[in-house]
């Protein structure tokens, strides 16, 4: 029962730190190494990197430049565009991290599962903001920054302390996208078109179905007069 037990803890550690750091990358590590270096848990060998002190000053460091980057309209997209080559190779690294010192099968694996799930949460996260980014008010951006900061916090803890309640989680999690990726693609192919006619000319857009753009108010535009 035992080792039942520690392989599933194993398995919620390494998909948590995947998934969160596609969201939130100075977050995950910050708390990760908060919790290691106060003994609230033990970290595998492979993560006692974080609870160094020079690395967790970097983490906080980043962090709070993303707090305000992640909260600024279009700053939030740029940020996120060039967090793609970090994000994702971090969250493979961490989670091979998470495994401990085991097989090298077993780290490689564990790096794929990290890595396609902090794309997965990524590509969710960047693209949602694109969306946001439609709407002419601030607050938006902010609501959704701090609900994933909170939710990164609020994950992580769930995987180590309530690991087969976060593996529920996570499913769900992964079913939503599947249902959503496709959806947040087109609006986002919606939205470069639109911003492509604005500033360079060429052939209107049709809306997806169910965008609403900012400004619309959900209506269809007018029939041409008879």
């Amino acid at each position: 029962m035992g080792d039942y037990q520690n392989i599933i803890e194993m398995i919620a550690l390494t998909m948590g730190v995947g998934w969160a750091s596609g969201v939130n990358l100075y977050a995950a590590v910050l708390m990760l190494g908060y919790m290691g270096m106060t003994g609230n848990i033990d970290l595998p060998p492979g993560l006692e990197i974080v609870e160094n002190p020079l690395v967790m000053l970097g983490a906080g460091l980043m962090y709070v430049i993303e707090f305000f980057a992640d909260k600024t309209p279009g700053v939030d997209t740029a940020w996120d565009t060039l967090h793609t080559f970090i994000r994702i190779p971090a969250g493979a690294i961490m989670a091979m991290g998470a495994v401990g010192d085991t097989s090298s099968a077993s780290e490689l694996a564990a790096a794929l599962v990290g890595g396609g799930l902090a794309t997965a949460s990524h590509a969710a996260k960047a693209g949602t903001r694109v969306m946001i980014n439609t709407s002419p008010e601030p607050f938006s951006n902010w609501a959704a920054s701090i609900t994933e900061d909170v939710g990164v916090i609020a994950g992580l803890w769930t995987a180590l302390n309530h690991p087969v309640l976060f593996l529920v989680l996570l499913a769900l999690f992964i079913l939503l996208l599947i249902w959503l990726l496709p959806r947040l693609w087109r609006a986002i192919k919606y939205v470069f078109r639109k911003l492509a006619r604005l500033f360079g000319g060429g052939e209107d857009a049709t809306p997806p179905p169910g965008f609403q753009g900012a400004g619309s108010g959900g209506k269809p535009p007018a029939p041409p007069p008879d």
